[in-house]
């Protein structure tokens, strides 16, 4: 029972001026719930309407001081009828405790046996963990109480007031929906300071103190360095009252948003070694989930149909003020190169939407939470990076700002923004809306020559393009580069005649790329030859998109690979084609029987590339890289016994666990020796590692046992990853063969019984090899039962896409 537009607007229509009193009670001795009494205040126009709670029990219900004996609760709803004007519902309930991410999870640490409790929420989830109008344009303040174990930190969205024991009393929040609600509890590690006159903290595990202790420093200095970045683009001042971050447990989320405590899944607090490329994503992360606190908390959408204004202003915001900002360079390398081709190919789909769809388009919460995708995120930034090309940064952030304080504690639409920007700009902003918001699909910018081998810039498609065009010489050097406008008449450029011409060179707009032959031989000849980092990042991202499509064959884009992988010297772009071609060009553009071929290629290629490195950061890339690619089970066994490569590398406990994993693959380690690493370990993180590791022996016997552990009732989200992740094997079709056709016929159930969040873990699990048509047409048919969850059906119609 999804939330639908129709309900949500009658309900908006008859309730206002709403508050929370939550009062949480996390003690006592069962494991499985906790105690929650929740007291409503609203003012009701109508004298019928619905609270949500999910899977509550021991239910009662007063309103008004009047106990209701017969509650009307059927699991998920609970009906109140005889409303008259200002009223007050008090429920009491016990509530269970998760393991999916989608609630209050629970999760008590394999390293030192402690527990930990957060709530996550999204879509549809605040009922899991409390009684509430739950749609975004019914914000209310809240007031929170916690009872929890005396040595337990428990943070949530305000500041503490009190704390007696352990019992926690936290400051009223401004007006929030109910999504954002968040509180965590446990004996976290914590490091705080003041800035800005706020309380501001980093929070994480106890068997994770050492590594929150080694990026404190570097985590202070994003996170003030963001936020003093964003008090100068924004006339409204940050408008919470504290700002605390925390790694947590079995997050489905990169990060959730909430206000006062942004939570991030713990793996971004990696153990070990942390990379250039893995500080600066997550920097991009912390820009990104800071940019929310006025997109999407001080300003809240009406309905889902503008996920947008949330996710892609903050993606936006999170790659240009994690550089400009927090310093971190190269930001844009890594959105053209690992997020903006993810939204090329999802704009192909049959699931493709508009940026910003209309409201009847998204008539439940099931539906809006699909849209939680490529589109809403990679395009959508993409989209606002062409505007702000197209409009200049100054209009931009004048139209932002008046439309934040505008709205500000309340809720608006893509109409309302558009307003604003329109009023900023002497250009027309609605028609450009229009064209790029309310539209999918995207326009191809190609290379034509005329007769005298002068290049053209032709557009299919409709909307205005604003981008930098770079030409080059035969050996690789620039011989020019400028920004220009291509609408409906082609754009030729004269002075370049002869010469390779890259357009969109450094991806100021989302379009394909159709290159003519002369510049196509120019990229395989010259590409890890050209100096500037984003030129190479677009043209990787074309040869993405070309092999994806067709118009390159597997054996010249595997060429390209041997050639230029090696010689690549900027690590997050490197990073990118490893994860690409090993990832969705291996199991989608590879038959089976080119497997081998593309590993041992991108093998070669990283062996070739470690042999002529210096830079340190090019070196883990590329180790990593061949850690998940040799077939030397010799060296590789070498590897875990030195605890570095032949090149020098340090193994991380990550790169660690991909060298266990390849050994396990290719049969040269046994669940005796998996175990024995899983003990050195000693973290969850291990455990998860080892899951992995022993379902990927070649085995019948290993496979059943992942497969039997996947299913699980209770497996947490990041077990079943790593079960079913480490099952499948493209070079053992027949081994993985029953386990395709298991999964089609048992994902549908698992994800009606644990919900979205863990829809979205069974959806991503698909298997990652080369599918038969047999199992294609199944797919399909299971499709067109009608049988599969809203969540599910989404992604495995678009692996349907993607294998059709």
């Amino acid at each position: 029972m999804s939330l639908t537009l129709a309900e949500a607007r009658a309900r908006a229509a008859l309730v206002s001026d709403v508050s929370y009193e939550i009062d949480l009670d996390l003690t006592g001795d069962d494991p499985d719930t906790y105690g929650c009494r929740t007291t409503l205040r609203f003012d009701a126009a109508g004298p019928e309407t619905f609270l949500e709670l999910t899977n509550a029990t021991g239910l009662s219900l007063a309103v008004d001081g009047t106990p209701v004996e017969r509650t009307g609760y059927d699991g998920r709803r609970i009906a109140l009828d005889g409303l008259a004007g200002r009223t007050e519902v008090v429920v009491e309930a016990r509530m269970p405790y998760v393991t999916d991410g989608d609630g209050m999870h629970a999760m008590t640490d394999p390293a030192d046996g402690e527990r930990y409790v957060s709530a996550y929420l999204s879509l549809d989830v605040a009922q899991r963990v409390f009684p509430c109008f739950d749609q975004v344009d019914l914000k209310a303040p809240i007031t929170l109480t916690v009872a929890a174990d005396p040595r337990w930190t428990v943070i949530a969205n305000g500041q503490v007031t009190s704390r007696e024991g352990g019992r926690w009393t936290f400051a009223t929040t401004p007006r929030i929906c109910p999504s954002l609600f968040v509180v965590c509890a446990g004996p976290w590690h914590s490091v705080t300071w003041e800035h800005a006159g706020l309380p501001f903290g980093w929070h994480a595990r106890q068997s994770l103190a050492a590594e929150l202790d080694r990026d404190a420093a570097e985590l202070e200095r994003t996170t003030t360095d963001c936020f003093d970045h964003y008090a100068e683009l924004f006339d409204e001042p940050y408008p919470f009252d504290s700002y605390d971050q925390l790694f947590g447990p079995g997050h489905n989320w990169g990060a959730m948003e909430t206000p006062g405590c942004v939570t991030y899944r713990d793996e971004l607090l990696p153990r070990g070694r942390v990379t250039d490329d893995q500080r600066m994503k997550r920097a991009a992360v912390i820009a990104h989930e800071m940019a929310h606190m006025w997109f999407g908390n001080l300003v809240t959408m009406r309905w889902w149909e503008d996920t947008w204004l949330n996710e892609s202003f903050a993606d936006y915001m999170g790659y240009r003020v994690a550089e400009a900002g927090a310093g971190f360079a190269g930001t844009l390398v890594a959105h053209e190169s690992q997020r903006k081709p993810a939204a090329y190919v999802a704009d192909e789909r049959r699931s493709t939407h508009p940026v910003a769809p209309r409201p009847e388009d998204v008539p439940d919460v099931d539906s809006a939470f699909t849209n939680f995708d490529s589109i809403s995120y990679a395009k959508g930034n993409s989209c606002l990076r062409q505007l702000v090309t197209w409009l200049g940064d100054d209009d931009f952030l004048s139209g932002v700002n008046a439309h934040l304080t505008r709205h500000r504690f309340g809720n608006a639409t893509l109409d309302d923004l558009v307003g604003a920007l329109d009023e900023a700009s002497e250009r027309d902003v609605r028609q450009w809306a229009e064209l790029w918001l309310r539209r999918s699909g995207f326009d191809t910018i190609a290379v034509e020559r005329d007769d005298d081998g002068v290049p053209v810039l032709v557009r299919e498609g409709v909307r205005p393009h604003r981008f930098r065009v770079t030409a080059f010489r035969a050996d690789g050097t620039v011989a020019g580069s400028e920004l220009v406008d291509l609408a409906d008449s082609p754009v030729p450029l004269p002075d370049w005649a002869g010469l390779a011409v890259v357009p969109n060179s450094h991806g100021e707009t989302f379009a394909r790329l159709r290159l003519d032959p002369a510049t196509t031989a120019f990229v395989h000849e010259q590409l890890s030859h050209l100096d500037d980092d984003l030129v190479r990042t677009v043209l990787w991202a074309h040869a993405f998109d070309e092999v994806r499509t067709g118009a390159l064959s597997l054996p010249v884009y595997v060429d390209l690979v041997a050639r230029h992988l090696s010689p690549e010297r900027n690590p997050s772009l490197l990073t990118a084609v490893l994860d690409r071609t090993l990832g969705s060009v291996l199991s989608r553009s590879a038959s089976a029987a080119e497997v081998p071929g593309l590993v041992d290629a991108v093998a070669a290629a990283c062996a070739a590339g470690l042999a002529g490195t210096d830079d340190e950061q090019v070196a883990i890339a590329l180790a990593r890289g061949l850690a998940a690619t040799s077939r030397d089970a010799a060296l590789l066994g070498s590897w875990l016994a030195e605890g570095r490569t032949d090149t020098g590398v340090e193994l991380d406990p990550g790169m660690r666990w991909t060298v266990v994993t390849r050994l396990s693959t290719l049969g040269a380690m046994d669940a005796e020796a998996i175990e024995a690493e899983r003990l050195r370990d000693g973290s969850l993180a291990g455990d998860l590692g080892a899951a992995r590791a022993l379902a990927a022996r070649p085995t019948a016997a290993a496979k059943a046992e992942a497969w039997k552990a996947a299913l699980e009732p209770d497996v947490s989200n990041r077990m079943f990853e790593a079960q079913v992740h480490g099952l499948w094997d493209p070079e053992r079709l027949d081994l993985c063969a029953p386990y395709v056709d298991a999964y089609l016929e048992h994902a549908p159930a698992v994800a009606e019984r644990r919900g979205q969040g863990f829809s979205l873990v069974v959806g991503r699990a698909f298997p990652s090899l080369e599918v038969t048509p047999a199992q294609r047409d199944r797919l399909a048919a299971v499709l067109a039962s009608g049988s599969v969850p809203t969540v599910l059906a989404r992604l495995w119609n678009d692996h349907l896409d993607d294998l059709t």
